[in-house]
């Protein structure tokens, strides 16, 4: 037995498999007969509308969001489930038993870029790749909302008996706030049992934290040798950046040339050079990717700070931000060029470090990290190397930042969850994969927030998860297979 393993083997203790039931068994084969067009046809709806939380705007008065709540209260008295709109959750049930089961999902999306998409990220493409549906939201979270429902409806319409409710929880503002829900929960009763669906397969027993390093540079220099402005990169946090470029001043042929010889050897990205008035514009091309999987996108930041690396550049604030990433990050994702920051997990692995976002305001360009930090190192320890790290920075530098922003995720790691068994089961029976076992996650879903959540699906192991990607989607046959596990999932928990 290997490591991983033995580790997965002392978290959970269990001697004996769960049955999978000929019942359930019929209930999978009867809800994909019947409602797998349906559950298309619901996401397409789902999708429709572009539920991204805009700041200014609150997300209860946002008329997306609206129309999407109005939707699903549509959807719930079509389907026979009752219905409560408690403001930023929405939660839709079927029975009144004291105990429930909790299904956790999220109706917000992360921001896409249009002129990315072949068609509108907000209408299902299901022509440009066959067997794929391709829209923002599909694979995080809408998809799995739609095969919920569905799930729901198989077993009402074969009138089995449960000894537990059935609750879908849908939080409106998970992308981007959590407190109106931690608020929530603490009048929520906890469930007997909680499952997110906002995650991967097998069964995630683990989750990093989600953390950010966010200094702000505020410099100016004479502007009379080489340096660089209009430094831009990033969409949002919580991505690997596609998208990176700068404009490099007072550059002479030969500095040119050396970039771009230097570019053709960093092939992993695509690098445009372009001469403007204002000097030669660089532009980076990556490959976007959700943030807690950094080796699954080519981060365009990094690679542009890459392109200047040894490259004497005047220590202005878009110099500066170059000048960091590539002394504290470079191409690594795992934090070892970020003092002594970087760890790893035996189970949950390795800490991630990512720059994502550059935002400016004036001459003002704050660079925001994203970090996953799994157990391991306890966060006063964790936050005094992140300081110490800095000011080593600040010192060598001799630069002062304008701001800094730091926050420190809680991990994840249950140990007692009594339905995760079970659950592991049910996708060993589905999918044949007889070697499945519990894993790890970088991201962080809502299931922190619950005492024995775990999460089950949507997307599949050893396959890109392309949720915050700009290719977010989600293929026919993987909706199939949630849709018979889902609603094996629901019939197992209820009578459990």
């Amino acid at each position: 037995m290997n490591k991983l393993a033995l580790i997965c083997a002392a978290i959970f203790t269990f001697n004996t498999h769960a049955h999978i039931s000929k019942d359930t068994d019929n209930l999978a084969q009867y809800a994909l007969e019947n409602y797998q067009q349906a559950q298309l046809h619901t996401l397409a709806n789902l999708v429709s509308f572009p539920t991204v939380n805009k700041k200014g705007i609150s997300t209860l008065k946002n008329p997306d969001f609206i129309g999407f709540k109005a939707l699903l209260k549509m959807k719930a008295a079509e389907l026979g489930f009752d219905f409560q709109d408690l403001g930023y959750t929405v939660l839709i049930g079927m029975g009144e038993q004291k105990q429930k089961v909790t299904i956790v999902t999220h109706g917000d999306v992360q921001p896409a870029d249009a002129s990315k998409w072949i068609n509108s990220p907000f209408i299902i493409d299901d022509t440009s790749e066959p067997g794929k549906l391709i829209a923002r939201g599909t694979e995080d979270d809408k998809g799995a909302i739609a095969t919920a429902l569905y799930a729901m409806k198989a077993i009402k319409d074969q009138g089995h008996s449960l000894d537990n409710r059935i609750e879908l929880m849908i939080y409106l503002a998970e992308e981007s706030d959590w407190g109106p829900l931690e608020e929530f929960m603490k009048t929520y009763e906890q469930p007997k049992y909680a499952v997110t669906i906002d995650a991967s397969y097998p069964v995630v027993v683990a989750e990093k934290g989600w953390s950010l390093i966010a200094p702000s540079f505020d410099l100016t220099s004479a502007q009379h040798g080489l340096y660089v402005s209009d430094l831009s990169g990033g969409a949002f946090v919580s991505q690997i950046p596609e998208d990176a470029s700068v404009v490099l001043h007072n550059a002479s042929a030969e500095v040119v040339s050396q970039l771009k010889s230097k570019a053709k050897q960093l092939a992993q990205v695509s690098y445009h050079f372009s001469e403007t008035e204002q000097g030669v514009a660089i532009r980076v091309k990556g490959v976007s990717a959700h943030s807690s999987e950094p080796e699954s996108g080519v981060n365009a930041i990094a690679y542009l700070a890459e392109l200047f690396k040894g490259v004497a550049l005047e220590n202005n604030s878009d110099g500066a931000v170059i000048n960091f990433i590539n002394q504290m990050i470079g191409l690594d994702i795992h934090g070892k060029h970020f003092g002594d920051i970087a760890y790893q997990h035996d189970f949950m692995g390795p800490m991630t470090v990512a720059p994502t976002v550059i935002e400016r305001t004036g001459n003002k360009l704050k660079l925001s990290i994203n970090a996953r930090r799994p157990m391991g190192k306890e966060e006063e320890v964790l936050k005094q190397q992140i300081d110490q790290a800095l000011a080593q920075f600040a010192a060598t530098n001799k630069i002062s930042f304008a701001d800094l922003e730091i926050i420190i995720g809680t991990p994840m790691l249950l140990d007692n969850a009594p339905h995760a068994q079970k659950l592991l089961d049910i996708f060993k029976h589905y999918t044949g994969d007889k070697d499945a076992d519990f894993v790890s996650i970088g991201g962080g879903t809502n299931a922190k927030l619950f005492e024995n959540a775990v999460s089950f699906g949507p997307s599949m192991p050893g396959k890109r998860y392309t949720g915050h990607s700009e290719h977010e989607f989600i293929t026919v046959e993987q909706l199939k297979l949630n849709l018979r596990m889902y609603s094996a999932m629901m019939l197992e928990l209820g009578n459990m």
